[in-house]
């Protein structure tokens, strides 16, 4: 609830020599809050604030982040206790419900998403409608979206039961969607779900198997992947997970609310990022060519930009970033002897725009992006499955909020108003 315990305002002078008080609230941390709600109906104006950037948008306890300080809770807990201490499932437990599982509640949660992975049959037909070039995450949306017509004992919103069935269906099917859009992408045949795998394991098996010969499951490359799913499962009021809550808002049901979701997640400004890093490095190409593109990046005529670098919230080092490191480092000793020219050329570039007055000045440090396309190309992704990825690793953080948003029921539609610069009545 809204806490103004001390009862503190903030005063507003108005341009007609009127003033009134707006409530202060405080939350467990971070800053605190002008409240606004009743700032029209006393005064007749609306803020301004393009991007909700000064803007909080609702109440959560999922997700606090500190980005002075390069800090990332889920629940309370710092996200690299999570990748060091969790798994995937044990986190998204954790997102959906507040607390870490004990090992009975663990075993149940596990249980509950191995026995929701298949898909009804009849979706695989649905795939068939698609050009054989079509993005997997054209795919994504559509299928993810479709899910509605396929699942109807889980979409009254109303029903507690049917939301918890829903929030499984989402968080167990999502590897097999974006799985199945792989392969269909590459002709290769569907190949379906095995409960004797973890999650990872299952997910890595499902893109890289094929019926002809057994695939041996890399471990390195399964734990990696799984810690890339923990790093990626929510960050607060990002633009996907603000965008599931408003079209929650209308009371969409929760496969729609997702898919919508997964539409805003791939923008390049978004989801999308890592794919550009990967672009970025394969230009500059060689060490040698680095202080020649870091000079491009400070030249403001140049379109040139270093991807990877800053963040809209973090004014810090990416904790994320931090622990990707130390993956691609695992991923990148592996016995195959994969290729580490852009791991390389990463670190350089990392160690010189932390330490040149113009990054740090404007801290631009790397985020989670600079780090995550090295690892999966590494690891035999395509850049096309990057941000499918992403959707699949976010999914428990949209639908945390989107139960979150549903069970407050103080929660109204979203209705943003506007600044209109319009033609005048005519």
């Amino acid at each position: 609830m809204n806490d103004n315990k001390n009862n503190i305002f903030a005063k507003l002078q108005l341009p007609n020599g009127k003033s009134i008080k707006l409530p202060i609230l405080e939350g467990t941390v971070g800053p605190q809050v002008i409240d606004i709600s009743s700032l029209y109906k006393e005064t007749g104006m609306f803020t301004y604030d393009p991007g909700f950037t000064s803007t909080g948008s609702c109440e959560s306890k999922i997700t606090y982040i500190d980005g002075e300080k390069g800090m990332l809770l889920h629940r309370g807990y710092e996200i690299e206790y999570l990748a060091t201490n969790s798994s995937y499932l044990e986190t998204a437990y954790l997102l959906l419900y507040g607390n870490l599982p004990d090992k009975q509640k663990k075993e149940d949660f596990i249980n509950a998403i191995t026995t929701h992975t298949m898909l009804n049959e009849q979706i695989s037909n649905f795939y068939k409608g698609f050009r054989d070039n079509a993005h997997p995450m054209a795919i994504l949306c559509g299928v993810v979206g479709a899910m509605s017509a396929f699942y109807h004992d889980s979409t009254n919103i109303e029903n507690k039961e049917e939301r918890r069935i829903a929030s499984y269906r989402l968080i167990a099917k999502m590897p097999t969607i974006a799985a199945m859009a792989y392969k269909f992408s590459i002709g290769q045949p569907f190949v379906y779900p095995s409960n004797k795998l973890n999650y990872s394991e299952n997910f890595l098996n499902m893109l890289f198997s094929v019926p002809a010969e057994e695939y041996q499951i890399n471990r390195v490359f399964a734990d990696a992947l799984d810690k890339i799913l923990i790093l990626h499962a929510d960050h607060e009021q990002n633009a996907s997970t603000s965008t599931v809550r408003l079209a929650g808002s209308s009371g969409a049901n929760p496969f729609a609310c997702i898919s919508a979701g997964i539409a805003s997640l791939w923008g390049p400004s978004h989801g999308g990022a890592n794919e550009a890093v990967i672009k970025m490095l394969n230009e500059i190409e060689n060490v040698k060519n680095i202080k020649q593109y870091v000079e491009k990046a400070k030249d403001k005529n140049d379109p040139f930009r270093l991807m990877g670098f800053g963040h809209r919230v973090y004014k810090n080092y990416d904790p994320r970033a931090k622990v990707l490191q130390k993956i691609a480092e695992n991923v990148l000793k592996e016995e195959h002897k994969l290729e580490n020219k852009l791991f390389d050329l990463a670190k350089e570039l990392e160690n010189i725009a932390l330490h040149d007055s113009y990054f740090v000045e404007k801290k631009l440090y790397p985020n989670i992006d600079f780090y995550s396309g090295i690892i999966l190309k590494a690891m035999g992704f395509p850049i096309s499955l990057f941000t499918v990825i992403f959707a699949v690793a976010r999914t428990v953080g949209w639908i945390s909020h989107w139960n979150e948003m549903i069970e407050d029921k103080t929660s109204k539609i979203g209705r943003p108003r506007q600044l209109y610069i319009g033609e005048k009545p005519r």
